[in-house]
Parts: C-alpha cells; sequence; structure tokens
C-alpha cells in the first residue's frame, strides 16, 4: 500500500467511529455542508471528508462537489444531503379509524405511502398482517433496500416486552404482543432488518425533535389528539424520555374536570375525554358522522365554522381545558417548548393567545416565564417517528447495521 492510500486510510480508521454521529448530523439537516460536518464533529476537514466518502459509498448521503456558499472555516464547502435513492424504513400507524403505510428515506422524508383501510378489527394479528402486507407491496414497487420496520399505536408500549397495556380507541386485548405480533409479520413478508413498536405520540415527538417544530428544543414536550383521546411525549437532552419502562407521560389521564365526561380508564375528566375530537363534536352539537375520522371532522369544524357561535364556545372550553392539563405539565416538568398536534394544533391556530393566556395564568412563572408553544410542522409525523425507530441502529453504527443485514 502507498503513502496517499495509508494516509487515507489512517483518517478513514480515526473517523470510523464517527460515521454515526456525522450520518445523524445530515439526517436532521445540522449538516448541510463538509465544513459544517468537520465543525460540529471536531475532527479534521480531512477527517471530515473521509468520513463523508464513507457514508456516500455506504449509499446513505451525496456529497456534491461543486462549491457552496463558504462554510464556517471560511472555505468553499462540499454540499452534503441525504441519498436521493438511497434506503428506507417501513413505517407504519395503526389508529382507531384505520392504518397507513408508508416507506420513510433518511431525513424523515416520505418516499411512499399506502393510506391503508379505514377500519379496525379487534384482532391485532389480522390488522398488523394488512398493514405489513401494504408496506412489503410498497417496497417491491420502489425496488429500495429497507432497513427495518417501525409501528406506532394509540396506546402506551411496555418495555422491554413491547406489549399494548392500554389501546382502548381499538378494542384490542389490554397486554397485545404488539411487537412480536409486528416483528413475525415482517418476517413472514420477507423484509429485512428489526421491527420496532412505540406509542404514536412518543414517535411524533421524536419525529419533530429531529425534522420539525422541536427541532433545537433542549426538553420538548409534544401534547397531542390522535383520531381518540389525548396523548404527551417528553424529549430530554435529545433522547426520547420514555421512562423506566416506556410508560411516561400518560398526560391524557390528568383531571381537568373532575365533575366531566366519564374515561375509558374508569375516572372521569380526564383530559383524554375532555380535549380530543369527540369532545370537541360533542360541545359543538354536531353528530359525528360516518363519512370521514372524527379527527378531520373537527379541523373542518374550526376551519369553516368558526364563526358559529356554538363551534367557538365548543373550542374555547376545549382551549381551556387543554391549557388546565399544560400548565400542570409545564409545573413538573418545565420544558423550554411546548408542541400541539391533531385537534391541538388547530385550536392553537385558530385562538393562539387564548391557550397561551391560560397557560401563562396557570404557571408558577407566569407570563415572565412563558413557555413557547408552536404546532407541529410535519405530515404524519407518527409515521416518521416510526420510522426513526428503525433508522436507529443505522445512525448508531451505520457500517455495522448495513452490514449485518447484507
Amino acid at each position: 500500500m502507498n503513502g496517499k492510500a495509508t494516509t487515507t486510510r489512517t483518517r478513514l480508521d480515526r473517523g470510523r467511529s464517527a460515521l454515526g454521529p456525522a450520518l445523524e448530523l445530515v439526517h436532521t439537516g445540522r449538516a448541510p455542508t463538509r465544513a459544517v460536518l468537520t465543525s460540529e464533529l471536531g475532527v479534521t476537514r480531512a477527517t471530515a471528508g473521509a468520513v463523508a466518502a464513507e457514508l456516500e459509498a455506504l449509499g446513505l448521503i451525496q456529497v456534491d462537489s461543486r462549491p457552496a456558499a463558504a462554510g464556517s472555516q471560511g472555505r468553499p464547502s462540499h454540499r452534503l444531503a441525504v441519498h436521493d435513492s438511497g434506503p428506507v424504513a417501513l413505517a407504519a400507524q395503526v389508529h382507531a379509524d384505520g392504518f397507513r403505510a408508508a416507506l420513510v428515506g433518511l431525513g424523515g422524508e416520505i418516499v411512499a405511502t399506502d393510506p391503508g383501510c379505514v377500519t379496525v378489527s379487534a384482532d391485532p394479528a389480522q390488522v398488523l398482517g394488512e398493514v405489513v402486507e401494504a408496506g412489503a407491496a410498497l417496497l417491491r414497487g420502489s425496488g429500495r433496500r429497507c432497513v427495518g420496520a417501525g409501528l406506532a399505536v394509540p396506546s402506551a408500549v411496555a418495555e422491554p416486552e413491547g406489549t399494548a397495556l392500554n389501546p382502548l380507541h381499538l378494542a384490542w386485548p389490554a397486554g397485545s404482543p404488539v411487537r412480536e405480533i409486528f416483528a413475525e409479520r415482517v418476517r413472514a413478508a420477507g423484509i429485512t432488518g428489526p421491527a420496532f413498536t412505540g406509542n404514536d405520540v412518543n414517535l411524533a415527538a421524536l419525529a419533530e425533535h429531529r425534522h420539525g417544530a422541536g427541532r433545537g428544543a433542549r426538553d420538548l414536550l409534544c401534547v397531542a389528539t390522535g383520531h381518540r383521546g389525548v396523548g404527551g411525549a417528553l424529549v430530554l437532552d435529545g433522547r426520547l424520555h420514555s421512562g423506566s419502562s416506556g410508560l411516561a407521560l400518560e398526560v391524557g389521564h390528568l383531571t381537568v374536570n373532575p365533575d366531566g365526561r366519564p374515561c375509558y380508564c374508569g375516572s372521569r375528566g380526564c383530559l383524554d375525554v375532555e380535549a380530543d375530537p369527540l369532545a370537541f363534536l360533542t360541545a359543538a352539537g354536531r353528530a359525528p358522522g360516518p363519512e370521514v375520522s372524527l379527527l378531520e371532522q373537527s379541523r373542518a369544524l374550526l376551519c369553516h365554522e368558526y364563526a358559529d357561535v356554538s363551534v367557538r364556545r365548543a373550542a374555547e372550553e376545549l382551549v381551556d381545558r387543554l391549557g388546565l392539563g399544560l400548565a400542570g405539565l409545564v409545573n413538573i416538568l418545565n420544558p423550554d417548548r411546548i408542541i400541539l398536534g391533531g385537534l391541538h394544533k388547530a385550536l392553537l391556530e385558530a385562538d393562539p393567545e387564548r391557550l397561551r393566556a391560560v397557560v401563562a395564568d396557570r404557571s408558577l412563572w407566569g407570563r415572565s416565564g412563558g413557555v413557547p408553544i408552536l404546532a407541529c410542522s410535519l405530515d404524519h409525523n407518527s409515521l416518521v417517528g416510526a420510522a426513526e425507530l428503525a433508522w436507529q441502529p443505522v445512525l448508531d453504527d451505520p457500517l455495522g447495521a448495513l452490514a449485518h443485514q447484507a
């Protein structure tokens, strides 16, 4: 081996441990150029170049050698981006009104999607079989390599077993082994890579933190309505906080109205039944219809009929209940940003000042220490978050993860 080749190999060996951190920087958009990558990794320009070249050889990123704007070190720098025809993760989401399968590439890009069915049976094995079948069809059509699969469900998911403890809105048995069933269906379909399962709002928060409205937050609180119920999630120092066994942040069962509606959990006046789409439609005096999901009906009502007195009053009632719950969470968690999804996003956009005022008035820190409250910005963020689970082994160790699947 000549001296030049030896030097190149030495640089790559030194930078091999930086492959994962480098890929994550490109994946999350924090290293758009090689100069920024060099600065973020704290390595030499030559080592950063070797790392970028290795990730390109793996088919994960693209390096554009045409000069971009001057980098942080004052030189024109190569541009870095995720590979536009690289591997994908199979992502799936199951909710009360159906399921959706998708292929998601690095950077959180949804490559293809299948809306799936509009009804979900009480048999998780049947539903997850249909989910994986839809995903496998997408993979066959794409011709892309698959790194793994992730599933988002509207339930707390116990770790390490991967059981759905309380899939109340799916009529699935409590403790359903969803990860085991999902992994079996994935293997049976001939899909390579590991399979993961997580709570849908946890995964939405993870996706928003990496690619959306939560990017740059240190301690991020996410609260969202799904198609039914209310969920919460917390990202601390860039990592999803799921508690000792995956059950943290069950915010849907905070009591916000002691004399309120009966909750599925056996209590009364929980956020889960006081601030979800069904609660809004009921408060507005609208009978839910079968044509589209409760979430879509609620959004349409806010968008097109907000001037109606009954709709506005219903929105204000939900905002007040939601604000009460958020204030309690702010007092306990002290996040530096709150993001809202589902119907809560629409309520924030309809009357942003009312919600912020309710939270500030009931927060210990008041308006002087008010936490920013923003709307989630990603379409299908739970799907993107499910894909993040499958991408994580690759982000941790690109060479090892891809070699293991070869």
